[in-house]
């Protein structure tokens, strides 16, 4: 498959989280964009170090931002719940903090 075709996928996986991030105003979803955009990152490592079978530093890295996602969505849908619990919304638009 030529590296094109995999940047190509990369790309589209990215503009459609960043989609998600900017249009959606339910937390998770854009939690979901979150993670498209970490996915989009490691699907360009993976290819990029495929190339250089002898470097293994994209695939490292690309574990590496497994690992940070993994921990970041674990962190975010606890404070999702939260807020939920807080405010009996998951909207990012109704969050309204009170005024002091």
């Amino acid at each position: 498959m030529p590296l094109e075709h995999i940047l190509l996928l990369g790309a589209v996986l990215f503009s459609l989280g960043i989609l998600a991030v900017i249009t959606k105003r339910h937390a998770v979803v854009v939690l979901m964009g979150i993670e498209l955009i970490f996915n989009a990152a490691n699907l360009n490592l993976v290819a990029f170090s495929r190339y250089d079978p002898s470097l293994l530093q994209g695939q490292m890295f690309s574990l590496f931002v497994i690992l940070v996602a993994a921990a970041e969505a674990a962190v975010a849908l606890a404070i999702v719940l939260r807020v939920y619990q807080h405010f009996k919304t998951a909207n990012v638009n109704q969050i309204v903090t009170p005024e002091k």
